[in-house]
């Protein structure tokens, strides 16, 4: 059995749904209004038609995010965890909508025991993947208190709930480099793994991989050891075709993100100017690795010479060194690990949202790996993200 029982499934990619009383537990009475907090208000119902398709059948009072006077309509982000197919469509607009192992961290390590997951590293959702709510905040004060009041709420109560199973991620104030290089030593002191980052700072109307606007900040990873995830959508441009085109083919297509990053990433000067650096690309999968690889290796040759691209070092090898594939279901990326590189994959869970396979995760993944040598099963169900995040087995 490829998937045996010593070896430990771990997910890098899992998601969080925020209590209520998060930041108005965390943050400064002068703020609790200002700051984002949990009302009701009555909002459009959809509802499944009888032929598929997507009908208004009046309105429900829904629980909301409200933050600066601005409304956040969704607070489950696709937390579907334990549904069918035919039943996903409308977020959870209700924290009764869904399983308590969404908001709960104590029910999330139960719902990790039936799924066989040993240990799970969480992304936010109110806050966006990457914290990107907050870059978009009138007050950056009361931003800042709110990274911090996140940060601290994942490590202190979330993660330190069971630390051998919840692997503590933070995000960071992307609008000032300087607060972010502060929050990478200070979270890190605390005992941060993981930085959520963007895929592509420029559609954020950041500067972009390619100046030297963000090296304090990779410095600072760099000396603290913490990889950076960038999970697709991040940059808040997702990768549709026309206005018309069904949430399928966005869906479908979310994996060029994490392609854009790969190839923004290995041709730009940080890994360059950051031989230590670690990215990891969240949700991604890993199936189309190889090709990318192959066409970039061909672009470099040909056209390095007339280009501002490093001249000496072929990306395949710098993506060998500082990137890491993570997929849920990939079985061409499987077949193709060598392509990829053993010690360049992880695996990830992706609870609660529509594409988990819970509760049968070390199912699928065992039954993904029927012909794959235990050794090489071990490290990528284990090994590597334990080596990247630097979490031991206790």
């Amino acid at each position: 059995m490829p998937l045996q029982s010593h070896m430990h499934l771990i997910s890098t990619d899992d998601h969080l749904i925020e209590h209520p009383k998060l930041w108005s537990d965390r943050l400064p009475k002068k703020f609790l209004d200002a700051g984002p907090r949990i009302i009701e208000k009555v909002m459009p119902r959809s509802v499944h038609a009888g032929d598929g398709a997507r009908g208004d059948a009046g309105t429900k009072l829904a629980e909301v995010w409200t933050y600066e006077g601005r409304i956040y309509p969704y607070i489950g982000l696709n937390a579907v965890a334990g549904k069918k197919p035919e039943e996903f469509g409308a977020e959870p607009t209700r924290y009764e909508d869904m399983i308590p192992g969404c908001y709960d961290p104590a029910a999330r390590v139960l719902d990790m025991d039936i799924d066989g997951v040993q240990a799970t590293l969480s992304f936010p959702s109110f806050p966006r993947f990457a914290g990107t709510v907050f870059l978009e905040a009138e007050d950056k004060e009361l931003a800042l208190l709110s990274v911090k009041a996140w940060n601290d709420y994942h490590i202190d109560e979330w993660c330190a709930s069971a630390p051998d199973r919840l692997i503590p991620l933070v995000i960071l104030p992307l609008w000032s480099v300087e607060e972010c290089v502060k929050e990478i030593y200070r979270t890190a002191a605390k005992g941060a793994k993981a930085i959520s980052f963007p895929e592509n700072p420029s559609p954020l109307g950041l500067p972009s991989f390619h100046t030297n606007h963000w090296d304090p900040v990779f410095s600072a990873c760099e000396d603290t050891g913490i990889p950076l995830c960038v999970h697709f959508g991040t940059s808040g441009k997702a990768p549709i075709t026309a206005p018309e085109a069904p949430m399928a083919v966005m869906t479908a297509l979310f994996g060029c993100n994490s392609m854009y990053a790969t190839a923004d990433l290995l041709f730009s000067p940080v890994f360059h100017n950051h031989p230590k650096l670690k990215f990891m690309l969240s949700e991604g999968g890993i199936g189309w690795i190889p090709y990318m690889l192959e066409r970039m290796d061909l672009t470099w040759e040909k056209h390095r010479f007339y280009q501002n691209i490093n001249q000496t070092v072929r990306p395949s090898e710098l993506f060998s060194k500082h990137l890491f594939g993570c997929f849920i279901e990939d079985d061409f990326g499987i077949k193709n690990r060598h392509a990829v590189g053993i010690g360049n994959i992880t695996w990830e869970g992706d609870y609660p949202h529509s594409d988990s396979n819970w509760p049968n995760s070390r199912k699928r993944v065992h039954d993904s790996m029927l012909h794959v040598p235990d050794d090489e099963v071990h490290q990528m169900v284990e090994l590597n993200a334990r080596a990247l995040l630097n979490f031991p087995r206790t």
